[in-house]
């Protein structure tokens, strides 16, 4: 089973990330590999280090694509299908569909051609299940420049916390329409409450999809 968690900036999805992990492993008895985008693979590392840091401000959006690809591609080929292929859950922490909502509807790139070439970087290993953590833009944003500033982030890891307030709106606002386009595989979970009752949704989400997913045929 391969679950993906997407959402703005400041959602908690690590939080989350976490104690499903947490869960999947000590009451349902599977084994895990958790992973994330960008930076799941070595190859990863390097491009996670170009795209998040805040001296690539001057990153095109054509060029920043490219780089996501990139990741994406090596990353499926040499964690997330092998994970699966022994039969692994895998969870990831932002995957395809972050390209289509962050570099199409925030940056304005053709989230349909986005889709396509995502199609070809994953070679058709798509998620059985994404769980959107949905919050109101400002607030999110506020969470996430409190946690770099706490963790020293800012400056590796904050190009996109700087984005300004309209930019966040039209992703959370890409992910709503790009979840409904694909409401089979997407559960949209609200991350404004504590942890323990945003996990409740997130652990219903899984619970609910968890046993039709495993008695079908892998997706890849």
């Amino acid at each position: 089973m391969f679950i993906t968690f997407e959402g703005i900036e400041g959602t908690g999805k690590t939080t989350q990330i976490k104690r499903l992990v947490a869960w999947l492993t000590s009451e349902r008895g599977r084994t895990v590999t958790v992973t994330r985008e960008p930076g799941g693979s070595r190859l990863g590392t390097e491009l996670r280090r170009i795209l998040l840091s805040m001296e690539s401000r001057d990153l095109t959006g054509t060029s920043e694509l490219f780089l996501y690809l990139a990741d994406r591609a090596q990353h499926v080929a040499t964690v997330i299908r092998p994970a699966l292929d022994e039969g692994k859950v895998v969870v990831c922490d932002r995957f395809a569909d972050s390209t289509v909502v962050y570099q199409g509807y925030g940056r304005g790139l053709d989230p349909r051609l986005l889709h396509t070439f995502n199609d070809v970087a994953v070679g058709g290993t798509w998620p059985d299940l994404t769980i959107l953590m949905d919050i109101e833009p400002a607030l999110g944003l506020n969470r996430a420049l409190t946690r770099n500033v706490r963790e020293n982030k800012a400056q590796a890891e904050g190009r996109f916390e700087a984005e300004d307030l309209e930019f966040h709106n039209r992703v959370r606002e890409g992910y709503l329409t790009w979840a409904a386009l694909h409401s089979q595989r997407f559960a949209i979970v609200d991350a404004t409450p504590g942890p323990d009752e945003v996990f409740a949704a997130v652990r219903a989400a899984v619970e609910e999809r968890m046993p039709q997913i495993e008695k079908q045929p892998s997706p890849r």
